[in-house]
């Protein structure tokens, strides 16, 4: 293994990992909210039980979101010290003001967990609102970061060094709305997906549980918002990358020549011997009709760019697939549950439907790392875009496979002790479920 692969599976890795925090981060809190809000208006016991354990979730994970968060902040300087050196005077206030997000979700979850019998209800109430903001604003504030990665803005680069720097435009280059809004929204399905999945099992073993279908009907229509919105803010990312990174765009579409009328390519193998896609299936004036809502625009291939900025389309294509696919399948079982429950009044439990949810329920994370990866390995070379490469960036110091193999082996622990926790609560959390009777929704 090379010295760059290391330091590049090493970061990876703990983005991976740390990923699945950050998300649940975001939407978790929200979903608290949403329950609280629910016992305030219905009174249901079963609603009041549901925020009290969802609040206990959050504390939980967000602990070890801050770990592995730490972790990531000293690997920025410790692996990638001339990145940092480079962007830290461009883009630091990004990074500063997420540190005050996450300080004031920690202040605010405490004061909702701690502050029940302590301080007004409507105080109580805000701080867990106060908590979902954060927690958003925490993501916002470290994607407009990775959007400037994909189009640096803010600076004139003088002998290579950066000057001119306005750090407002470079908090917001070209894209970030859309790569802001693509975040958000696939925190939310994934996380609620997840949730939702955790209640259908429990449904399908304890049908007209009073409290397992409080939280199905609190947590599903959040999933089904977010997974049907999902799609729409994917169209608007990829006609930004087809304006400001074609190249990617080729990549990840395993489109190699420049071409009106360029078909879609769904599922295949990117070949850069034959500059091919074989197995793809080519549905055509497809992608020129998706990236620029003209199926007679053309789009540039990768044929057209030096080799040496090609990212690897292989990995990025089939990243790529894996995303749209998972991402579609949970937007269609979305419009299912939507007719269905709009059919019946009330909220489906129908067994069929209870297992779907059950199988779904990690297919939002799956598709969440699957966009990670295609936003990363379709910005290489480059750590920073068109400016500053991954290889030059690299730390110096040598033997990052001990740190490597440390790490994969810690994050398996942190990852075991959590599940562990967690199906420690959920059982306990299912326990308090059946002493919560006499609602129906």
């Amino acid at each position: 293994m090379t010295h760059l692969l290391a330091a590049r599976w090493l970061f990876g890795m703990s983005l991976a990992f740390h990923i699945v925090f950050a998300a649940i981060g975001v939407a978790m809190p929200l979903l608290m909210v949403i329950a609280e809000l629910r016992w305030r208006r219905t009174g249901e016991p079963a609603a009041l039980e549901l925020s009290r354990r969802w609040a206990k979730g959050v504390a939980v994970l967000f602990a070890v979101g801050a770990v592995s968060g730490t972790v990531i902040s000293f690997e920025l300087g410790l692996l990638w010290p001339r990145f940092m050196a480079f962007a830290g005077p461009i883009i630091g206030m990004p990074f500063s003001l997420e540190g005050f997000a996450f300080f004031a979700e920690a202040i605010f979850l405490g004061i909702f967990l701690y502050g029940r019998d302590r301080v007004s209800p409507r105080l109580h109430l805000a701080s867990g609102i106060l908590v979902a903001v954060a927690g958003a604003a925490s993501a916002f504030f470290v994607t407009l970061a990775n959007a400037w990665m994909n189009h640096p803005a803010g600076f004139q680069l003088l002998a290579g060094q950066a000057g001119e720097i306005d750090p407002v435009a470079a908090m917001f280059p070209a894209g970030w709305g859309e790569q802001v809004l693509h975040v958000l929204i696939s925190s939310y399905a994934a996380t609620a997906f997840a949730v939702a999945g955790i209640h259908a099992f429990h449904l399908r073993r304890t049908p007209g549980d009073p409290f397992h279908r409080t939280a199905l009907a609190t947590v599903l229509p959040v999933a089904m918002a977010a997974a049907l919105l999902q799609p729409i803010s994917g169209d608007l990312s990829a006609r930004r990358i087809a304006v400001t990174q074609p190249v990617k765009l080729a990549a990840l579409e395993g489109h190699f020549k420049t071409q009106r009328r360029a078909p879609l390519r769904v599922g295949g193998f990117p070949d850069v011997a034959t500059g091919t896609t074989p197995g793809a299936i080519e549905l055509p004036a497809g992608l020129s009709l998706l990236a620029f809502h003209d199926p007679d625009a053309e789009v540039r291939g990768l044929e057209d760019f030096p080799r040496e900025r090609w990212p690897d389309p292989l990995k990025v294509h089939l990243a790529f697939e894996v995303m749209v696919a998972l991402g579609s399948g949970l937007a269609a079982l979305s419009l299912t549950a939507g007719v269905l429950w709009w059919r019946r009044r009330s909220l489906p439990t129908q067994p069929a439907l209870l297992r779907a949810l059950t199988w779904a329920a990690p297919a939002g994370f799956l598709a969440l790392e699957a966009g990670w990866l295609v936003t990363e390995w379709g910005r290489q070379p480059f750590v920073v875009w068109g400016v500053l490469r991954t290889a030059d960036a690299v730390t110096p110091v040598g033997g990052l496979e001990v740190p490597l193999v440390t790490f994969a082996v810690l994050y398996v622990f942190l990852a075991l002790v959590t599940a562990t926790v967690l199906r420690r609560m959920i059982r306990q959390t299912s326990a308090a479920g059946r002493s919560a009777r006499g609602w129906s929704p």
